[in-house]
């Protein structure tokens, strides 16, 4: 009997301080799953990530070679007295920090490398240039053909094609060979004259015999023997010339196509890789794609009139003769200039982009649209001709290999029919069937069987993390933070550790509640190996099946750090701990919220005929300013839908530049918005000095507060000066050894880059002249270490700095430090940033409207504002978000629906994709896709709210409400529970 969490061997950790950690001492089981969870900026990341894998890091660090300890006294330390029993750490986090083009799902899980294995092994060789099969023959398997198939019994002749020339002939003769084989008849070199010779060293190559017999099983060792001088003599090639055939039977040593010629290397891994110079398009260097002209940019709006400018480029002054010389030659032609350019013909279209040839421009004739861009192509060295051709620049798929990537032999190899870039292609989901079903020969299954077995687990780990709608050619970098973890997540469980502490950043991210079982059960496996899981997670579902629980708070920052619990989830639900941990409260009371009537619509938009990536032709309305959920399984179309479709179409109405417009028949109402937002979770930037204070504009005030000081004022010292960004030279205050960033990073070469304490500033950022300069107590170094919160209530009589920093409270980011750099926040947290950024210029307008009022005008000013305000919601905003509540916790995502209610109380309309039950269940309209991911998604499984898709029994999404509905309504059991007790009714 397995040992209880309680009982067994344990990673003990006491008294950890790191960041905001308050003195915690844990007991983590091993060889079990622990979860832990609280609110956001309770100090999660700083227990399981800052602290355990920095520790584990820091060990294995240690146990290297001399040259990188010397490093170690400058790496910080996890802040912690003790931590025992800790095994080896791998951290897989939510973030993709992956930008090369090159990685993609195939590379990353080497599933791809696999795949290049199994078709150097068995894949079957076709000519690239005429297609026939190519395959490499041993003397014995051609004599045993010979010998055993409809040739058996005549006679033939063993011909070699040795090199001619008079030096070949004269080696012939040298060798002892007298006869060749010319025009179909025996030839010997001693019955030939003086020209018949002359002729023959003419020739490049000269057909010698080396056997003639009759073919049986009896001569089929001598058979073998002259084929083996053959292949010797000709250079790896023998012909058989069999009596009554007029066509040789053709034999090759090598990878040489026996029709037309053709040398084909032989089969090796790196001829079926595109990162390889040896399997890469030549072209395209292995990327798929070339630069070229972005056609969607030169026509942005397909229902303008060539008469309209639906060419853009011929729309500027500069070039509007272009516009003239295409009417004119349109009206010559009888094309019509006024019908939407979307109802030409191919052929008018074909004429207004090519034009009437080479040389048209010389001629006076039309040069058509790529005739204009050749002429741009001519004039790139002046910088406004480059500014205008990078405006209408984009990638387009290699003409060459048209996207494989691959060059043209190894796109002529075929494992069960199909190429490598096919595979790739598909689904994961669809590639594991196909691999499942594989059948080949008995000696290319004896050679690939262990590669098969490889590629096989792999595909049904990355199925079992919810990621069989991805494809293996999928690019890493576009993957989202939580694919990407999965995709680490099934690598790991590819390479089968044991004894291993692995740390997980949220898993769950991304996923339906369909799938959470699924990846339970891949969790469950790396337990099973003898491996110790801990994971920072919100999941009702994940918490629930957890060994163990650890549960920080009891709030954010300051007033977090501090473990709230440790126990089971059953223990979690007690009444005693329900009234200290908001966990355990909110999971006691998770129960239908009764919605608020919000009347009918102002209007509706109505996407007809999505058919973006795997949206089957579908037609879906949106009410306007309603909070409205985009649901279903990963790959199910949400983001193609909402990003793709909605987005694109959009942007490409109001005239901006959008690289991926998914295709539609039309989009209807957008004429009721003034515009769209998108907030995705695409990090906010690279750079190290981005803060959120600087982001919000926050920081500004501040530094003016800084520099209005008496002290400030004695020394001198302008705003400037309490800038990281501006160097001493140029009125700063910066330390210049880190550049004003209080760290230095070290290039470790062998191993990731290390980024240590900057010793000359000790990670202040600022010289001691700015730092003794204090505001409210604090200098500008210790002003930078403030959450949110606190920086709220110690400038509390600063409205603009209220204004600025208020949103970021009213998104649940009042745990972040105003000088925390913002390329270290999760996707999660960047979105939400983006988020409070539109709600702070909201903030800031009102700001200015009462700042702007006397006190005698104060209700005239409120009611023209209100009357503003009124008019104003005519024409609102859409609001796109891409799940928002990544990394919330349940008592976060009430704030995040408060701050988005602000936004629908304006008018605005909010479309949100997301899996959070606790969020979609207080959705005011839901739009379901499915009913599964991939090619088996891309329909509208259900429509309407929440109660309503919760009837629907053939929704994932339904059912999953259905079942938190039923538990809803039933109060929650545990050891400590009082009996009959009521669920107590959340908050509207």
């Amino acid at each position: 009997m397995a040992a209880s969490p309680a009982s067994g061997p344990a990673i003990v950790v006491e008294g950890a301080r790191t960041h905001n950690l308050q003195n915690v001492s844990v007991r983590i089981p091993r060889a079990r799953m622990t979860v832990i969870t609280g609110v956001s900026g309770s100090g999660k990341s700083s227990l399981a990530f800052d602290t355990l894998y920095a520790e584990g890091q820091r060990r294995y660090v240690e146990s290297l070679s001399t040259y990188a300890r010397q490093f170690l006294e400058r790496m910080p330390r996890p802040d912690v007295d003790i931590i025992s029993g800790l095994p080896p750490a791998i951290a897989i986090e939510q973030r993709n920090g992956v930008r090369n083009a090159r990685s993609t799902v195939g590379t990353a899980t080497e599933v791809s490398d696999f795949l290049r294995l199994l078709f150097a092994a068995a894949g079957e060789v076709h000519c690239p240039g005429c297609g026939t099969r190519v395959s490499r023959d041993t003397a014995t398997a051609a004599a045993e053909h010979l010998t055993a198939g409809p040739q058996a019994g005549q006679r033939a002749h063993v011909v070699a094609a040795a090199p001619g020339g008079p030096n070949g002939l004269a080696e012939l003769r040298r060798a002892g060979h007298q006869r060749l084989f010319i025009s179909g008849a025996l030839v010997r070199l001693d019955e030939l004259g003086t020209e018949q010779l002359l002729d023959l060293a003419e020739r490049t190559t000269l057909p010698v015999v080396l056997d003639r017999l009759r073919l049986g099983p009896s001569e089929r060792g001598r058979l073998a023997a002259a084929i083996e001088a053959a292949f010797a003599l000709g250079g790896g090639r023998a012909e058989i010339h069999v009596e009554g055939q007029a066509e040789p039977l053709l034999f090759d040593e090598g990878h040489r196509c026996v029709r037309c010629g053709r040398a084909l290397e032989a089969l090796t891994p790196a001829r079926f890789s595109y990162n390889s110079p040896l399997g890469a398009c030549a072209t395209c260097q292995g990327f798929g794609r070339v630069v070229g002209i972005d056609w969607d940019k030169v026509i942005p709006d397909s229902r303008k009139s060539l008469a309209e400018g639906a060419i853009a480029p011929f729309q500027t002054p500069s070039n509007r003769e272009c516009q003239d010389d295409l009417e004119r030659a349109c009206r010559r032609e009888r094309i019509r200039v006024d019908a939407p350019w979307a109802e030409l013909t191919e052929a008018e279209r074909e004429f207004v982009v090519e034009g009437e040839g080479e040389g048209a421009w010389r001629r006076g004739g039309w040069y058509g649209v790529n005739g204009f861009f050749r002429w741009l192509e001519s004039k790139k060295y002046r910088m406004h001709v480059r500014i205008l051709l990078a405006r209408y620049r984009g990638y387009t798929p290699c003409h060459e290999c048209r996207g494989t990537r691959l060059r043209a032999e190894a796109r002529a190899v075929l494992v069960g029919g199909r190429t490598i870039a096919e595979l790739e292609a598909l689904p994961v989901a669809e590639l594991s069937e196909f691999v499942a079903r594989l059948e080949l020969g008995r000696q290319a299954r004896a050679t690939a069987e262990p590669v098969l077995r490889e590629i096989e687990s792999r595909l049904a780990y990355l199925c079992e993390v919810g990621l069989g709608y991805l494809s293996l050619i999928r690019q890493t970098r576009t993957l989202s933070g939580g694919e990407a973890q999965r995709i680490a997540l099934a690598a790991a469980l590819g390479a089968r550790l044991t004894g291993t502490l692995y740390v997980l950043d949220e898993p769950s991210v991304g996923l339906h509640p369909r799938d959470s079982e699924r990846l339970l059960g891949v969790l469950g496996r790396l337990v099973e190996r003898g491996n110790t899981v801990v994971l920072v997670e919100h999941d009702p579902d994940i918490i629930r099946a957890a060994d163990h629980i650890i549960d920080l708070g009891p709030g954010a920052g300051a007033a977090g750090g501090r473990v709230v619990f440790q126990g089971s989830f059953p223990e979690l639900l007690g009444d005693r701990v329900a009234r200290v941990s908001q966990t355990g409260a909110l999971y006691r009371r998770r129960h239908l919220t009764e919605p608020v009537p919000l009347g009918v619509p102002p209007g509706q938009l109505r996407i007809v005929g999505a058919r973006a990536h795997n949206l089957k032709d579908i037609t879906v309305e949106i009410p306007l300013g309603r909070l409205v959920a985009v649901t279903g399984v990963s790959g199910s179309g949400k983001s193609s839908l909402v990003e793709n479709v909605l987005y694109g179409n959009f942007m490409r109405q109001l005239g901006r530049a959008c690289d991926d417009v998914g295709e539609c028949e039309r989009i209807e109402g957008l004429e009721a918005l003034a515009d769209v937002v998108l907030v995705d979770q695409t990090p906010l930037g690279r750079s190290s000095r981005s803060n959120p204070a600087t982001y919000l504009k926050a920081f500004d005030e501040i530094r003016k507060l800084l520099a209005a000081t008496p002290e400030a004022e004695r020394l001198g010292l302008g705003p400037g000066a309490f800038s990281f960004n501006v160097a001493r030279d140029a009125g700063g205050g910066r330390c210049e050894v880190c550049a004003g960033q209080g760290a230095v990073t070290l290039e470790m070469h062998f191993l990731a880059d290390i980024t240590v304490p900057c010793e000359a500033c000790d990670g202040r950022r600022f010289g001691d002249k700015v730092l003794g300069v204090r505001l409210h107590g604090y200098n500008v170094t210790e002003i930078l270490e403030l959450t949110v919160d606190q920086a709220l209530e110690t400038f509390a009589d600063s409205p603009r700095i209220q204004a600025a920093l208020g949103p970021f409270a009213a998104v649940g980011l009042g745990y972040l430090k105003l000088g925390q750099s913002t390329a270290t926040l999760s996707g999660g947290e960047s979105q939400r940033l983006k988020l409070a950024a539109h709600l702070s210029e909201r903030s800031e307008r009102a700001e200015s409207g009462r700042a702007g009022r006397s006190a005698a005008a104060g209700r005239a000013g409120r009611a023209a504002e209100a009357g503003r305000a009124g008019r104003g919601r005519s024409r609102p905003k859409l609001f796109l978000l891409d799940e928002p509540t990544t990394g919330l916790h349940a008592a976060d995502v009430e704030l995040l629906l408060a701050a988005l209610a602000r936004l629908r109380a304006a008018g605005h309309t909010i479309v949100v994709v997301e899996h959070n039950l606790d969020f979609i269940r207080q959705s005011d309209h839901l739009i379901d896709l499915g009913p599964e991911g991939g090619e088996a998604g891309g329909r509208v499984v259900a429509v309407g709210s929440p109660i309503e898709v919760a009837r629907v029994p053939h929704s994932h999404t339904g059912r999953a409400l259905a079942r938190l509905f039923t538990e809803s309504a039933t109060p929650p059991t545990s050891p400590t529970s009082r009996a009959g007790g009521r669920p107590e009714r959340a908050r509207s």
